[in-house]
């Protein structure tokens, strides 16, 4: 009887003029729902909106390309989509590498730029200014000079935890060492120096501070409990490699140059798009922190890969305190962005098992002079090459001996344009250039 049946309905399509049955709905996928849900979010909250270019949203896979697609080429280059577990875990310093960065000096040398104190190679007294001869046997200068990233990606190997590749130095004294190193797993350290500097004019504190993150708060808290112990007068602010990150570890900082009875003063403030604005917009304040140094001046080094929340920094101490920077012009950043976990939250599903960060530019940050808007950079005072041939808080490296000139009232580098390194980090790094505002609502 049931083949009776089957036989039946495949016969009933002829008798009746084939008609055709009708063609399934097709479920979006996970990429289609999040690519519109983000035009949803950009055409609200996106500051540069009106900019935007007409698309239709079908025509693009996901929300990265769309991203791409209606992106404000003049001014926005920060704007990012990513995965959200992946960028959550980087913002709690998690980290999988051997910790290294290397760069080019001036002599076509690689030199150790800057090593985490959890990679394996830092309690064997490797330090910035290092020389790196090999790695697994190949001479690495001439993958540097060439400019073959490819090719360095492919000799390191891997981001995955075990990796292991064998680097050849030659420490300051001379000696060639070679050590194995492990990739691993670790919690990153955003403090990279900090240290008591005795000069003439007094003791001064010069911090060195790679990225505002969970773990700084603690970081800065302890360097400035020292820094206050030790009765410091002048401070030094070493941002040259700090590309950005939480808005509140900023406002940390800033609070720690400045005293108690500041509190009231504004540091900063978000204005919003025209949609948005009359809600969001927002002026904060300086807050009350452990160990503030109530100074009245700051020296800052940078260089353009200082960006964003950096720039924050140093843009709201400007009325406050006399400000002078040493190195190079900063990035350029005078603008930041709230992220939104996707699937958006829902009265049905409140707390969604996140798969995608939207960051797009949201807001510009100005001062309590209203001062910003800095897209080209903010100059240095004193121009002074980023030295790796010396290590962090070294009196003779060329930016912290400039810093240093400020303090003491002589300009020890002339203001001209000065050789910047190339530098490179271990594998594909995850979007920098940060200034993470508020969490704020979106619901469609």
């Amino acid at each position: 009887m049931k083949k009776i049946l089957i036989i039946s309905f495949l016969v009933i399509p002829f008798l009746f003029g084939c008609e055709k049955d009708p063609e399934p709905v097709k479920t979006p996928t996970l990429e289609q729902r999040a690519r519109d849900g983000l035009y949803d979010l950009m055409k609200y909250v996106y500051l540069w909106y009106t900019n935007m270019p007409t698309v239709k949203v079908s025509d693009y896979s996901g929300p990265e390309e769309l991203l791409e697609a209606l992106r404000y080429r003049q001014r926005d280059r920060w704007s990012f989509v990513t995965d959200f577990e992946s960028f959550m875990a980087s913002m709690e310093g998690s980290f999988v590498g051997h910790g290294i960065r290397m760069g080019l000096d001036e002599m076509n040398n690689v030199r150790v730029v800057s090593l985490y104190e959890g990679s394996d190679l830092w309690p064997k007294g490797v330090r910035r200014g290092w020389i790196v001869k090999e790695i697994n046997g190949t001479a690495i200068a001439p993958i540097f000079i060439s400019g073959n990233n490819t090719a360095y990606n492919n000799l390191m190997g891997p981001g995955t935890a075990g990796t292991t590749n064998s680097f050849k130095f030659i420490n300051p004294d001379g000696q060639e060492v070679t050590y194995n190193s492990v990739k691993s797993s670790f919690i990153i350290n955003s403090v990279t120096a900090s240290k008591v500097l005795d000069l003439p004019g007094g003791k001064t504190g010069y911090l060195c501070f790679e990225t505002f993150i969970d773990p700084s708060e603690q970081e800065l808290n302890d360097a400035f409990a020292d820094f206050k112990a030790s009765n410091v007068t002048d401070l030094i602010i070493d941002l040259r490699y700090n590309t950005g990150g939480y808005m509140d570890i900023a406002q940390q900082l800033a609070s720690l140059v400045l005293a108690w009875t500041d509190t009231t003063k504004v540091a900063y403030k978000l204005t919003y798009n025209t949609l948005v604005g009359p809600e969001w917009n927002e002026s904060y304040k300086f807050i009350r922190t452990e160990s503030p140094l109530g100074l009245d001046r700051v020296v800052f080094i940078t260089t353009r890969s200082s960006a964003s929340a950096s720039e924050v920094v140093i843009n709201s101490l400007l009325p406050y305190v006399d400000v002078k920077i040493v190195g190079d012009t900063t990035h350029g950043k005078p603008a930041g962005m709230n992220i939104w976990g996707y699937p958006f939250p829902s009265d049905a599903e409140p707390e969604p098992d996140y798969k995608y960060v939207f960051a797009p530019i949201t807001f510009e940050y100005l001062n309590a002079m209203d001062q910003g808007r800095f897209y080209d950079g903010i100059p240095p005072d004193v121009r002074a090459a980023d030295d790796i041939t010396h290590d962090f808080g070294d009196p003779e490296e060329a930016s912290l001996k400039a810093a240093i000139g400020v303090l003491n009232g002589t300009k020890a580098a002339p203001a001209v344009p000065v050789r910047r390194p190339r530098i490179w980090s271990e594998g594909n790094q995850l979007p920098t250039e940060l200034f993470l505002g508020p969490p704020q609502a979106f619901r469609k």
